[in-house]
């Protein structure tokens, strides 16, 4: 049953350790079985219970499931392996357009803003105690929440969105909850919510966002939370609009106890307007990164929200990391201030790229979306064999299994770098592999 793999250890811990590590490795595949609890606790010489507990932990992190008298089977997409390993080894000499990144030549210059910042730290350095969000990162921060009609709540700095929806979930779910996420959506969050113990309810995404008749059977089926991608969705490029935002709210104000969480994440990168959904639950937590504008390793995100949610993430963030560096913060206040980034050009640029490719892709009659952000979703018969074609023909894209629960397959064509004179080739390549892909599945 376990080929040549021994489960180990003696106490719940270390027999979930023992499991967990074999599934990182590759040792337990997706959907192996694994040993009845009483056959293993005899195998191991001690209590069935021991078993149990070890089983359970694996279950709550997202590594195992359990289905009744078939027993315990290593998840299909256990967490621990995660997503990305649903990648394109890209060749040498192929243009790669799976990354996600954004465009290194639309990115800021670092060096002056740290330089500032760091000579600040010189004159006053930041010792323990100190507040753990800079105010004047505060201050410009709620300036434009406020603009952009997000609700007033306290504030705080967390590192980047992931970290920010981490730490929402864990401060008001525990193990077990059901949690209402986008398909397609970012696969990180795909990962995350599983990691943490908590089940995946999928909500289908068009153009403008969730479909809220699929929003509201899922929270009548028991969702106790929802995560929304405002603007330049990853992977589809959906954007939230004035009538979807409203019919959002609609469903979310029969769920008033739904824990809400919105990532803004083409603040800055975007040129549609905000249509928030903050305030309309009584918890809710709104995050914007400053990733996609100003550079990924700028681990910097502003997260707003309802007192008790904002409290108890600061809470459990004084017991962790304590804070995020004061030094980055100040950097990303000068990178502010100074306007390093031009979001209006930004977003021109972003938009450009994609409209030239979606309008290409059409005229070679296929459909692709990608209303904002960097992304282009092109929603094809055969992952696998248009992913191929493609790298054969000399392009790299992004499988689409990376991304979707139970939506129909596709692929993300990041177009951030993409140039002009490049559109036409890529839209011929994609036409040819969606009409010679023979139908398999990318996984």
């Amino acid at each position: 049953m376990l080929g040549e793999y021994p489960i180990q250890g003696r106490g719940a811990a270390d027999i979930a350790a023992s499991v967990e590590r074999a599934v990182g490795a590759g040792e337990l595949a997706p959907g192996q079985p694994l040993p009845p609890m009483r056959e293993l606790a005899v195998r191991l010489g001690v209590n069935p219970n021991t078993v149990a507990a070890a089983y359970r932990t694996l279950r709550e992190r997202g590594v195992i499931e359990t289905a009744g008298r078939r027993g315990s089977r290593v998840r299909p997409k256990p967490a621990t392996t995660g997503r990305e390993e649903l990648r394109v080894e890209v060749p040498a000499g192929v243009r790669d357009l799976s990354t996600g990144n954004p465009d290194p030549a639309l990115l800021p210059l670092l060096a002056p803003a740290f330089a500032a910042a760091a000579a600040r730290a010189d004159r006053e350095p930041v010792l323990y105690g100190a507040d753990p969000v800079d105010p004047d990162l505060a201050r410009i921060a709620r300036a434009e929440l406020d603009a952009d009609g997000v609700p007033a709540g306290p504030l705080t700095v967390t590192s980047g969105s992931l970290d920010a929806i981490e730490r929402v979930l864990a401060a008001h779910l525990k193990p077990g909850d059901a949690v209402a996420v986008e398909d397609p959506g970012w696969g990180s969050t795909l990962d995350l919510v599983p990691a943490l113990g908590l089940r995946i309810l999928p909500v289908g995404v068009d153009d403008d966002g969730p479909r809220p008749d699929e929003l509201r059977g899922v929270l009548e089926s028991g969702a106790r939370a929802l995560i929304v991608t405002d603007r330049a969705q990853n992977p589809t490029g959906a954007s939230v609009g004035a009538t979807r935002a409203r019919a959002l709210r609609a469903v979310l104000r029969e769920h008033p106890q739904t824990l809400l969480i919105e990532d803004d994440h083409g603040h800055r990168i975007v040129d549609l307007p905000l249509h928030p959904l903050a305030g309309t639950t009584r918890h809710w937590a709104f995050v914007r990164s400053v990733a996609k504008a100003y550079g990924p390793d700028l681990r910097l995100a502003a997260l707003t929200g309802d007192p008790v949610t904002i409290d108890r993430v600061r809470g459990r963030q004084r017991l962790g990391p304590g804070w995020v560096s004061l030094l980055l913060q100040r950097a990303v206040v000068r990178l502010w201030t100074e306007e390093s980034v031009d979001g209006a050009t930004v977003a021109a640029a972003y938009r450009s790229r994609r409209d030239r490719l979606i309008d290409a892709l059409a005229e070679r009659g296929v459909v692709s979306h990608g209303r904002s952000g960097m992304n282009v979703w092109v929603p094809v018969r055969d992952e696998t064999g248009t992913v191929a074609h493609l790298l054969h023909a000399g392009w790299a894209v992004a499988p689409g299994a990376r991304y979707r629960l139970s939506t129909p397959p596709g692929i993300r064509i990041t177009v951030s770098t993409l140039s002009p004179q490049e559109t036409a080739p890529l839209a011929d390549a994609v036409a040819a592999a969606m009409g010679q892909a023979p139908a398999r599945t990318y996984a």
